[in-house]
């Protein structure tokens, strides 16, 4: 692998390549403390990952990396109703959203 771990990968590749301009009240939202959201993580990992596999491919792999996984993730990510929603790139983090509400389901359901 290129990136060592998730982190590398997001303070030397990402948030270099990915630039956002963030105006308050605007519709992108990051959190410098990412790694504190749960659902980031996970994606961001996901991202590291699969750059990691579609680099090695020299035709489209690049392309299809953007296309797939970087634009659907990030505009997830940084979305106003994603998991940064209430986090800044001045203000911080913010504690995190609510888990979804969940009821056990019957016994033997599954």
């Amino acid at each position: 692998m290129f990136y060592s771990n998730v982190a590398e990968f997001v303070s030397d590749n990402l948030a270099t390549t990915y630039r956002r301009k963030f105006i308050v009240g605007g519709g992108v939202i990051w959190c410098p403390q990412w790694w504190k959201h749960a659902e980031a993580i996970s994606r961001l990992d996901a991202l590291w990952r699969a750059w990691e596999f579609l680099r090695l491919d020299e035709t489209t792999g690049m392309s299809v990396w953007w296309r797939d996984h970087a634009d659907h993730h990030m505009s997830v990510l940084l979305s106003v109703d994603g998991p940064f929603k209430g986090c800044s790139p001045d203000g911080g983090h913010l504690a995190e959203l609510d888990p979804l509400p969940c009821e056990e389901p019957l016994p033997g359901w599954f």
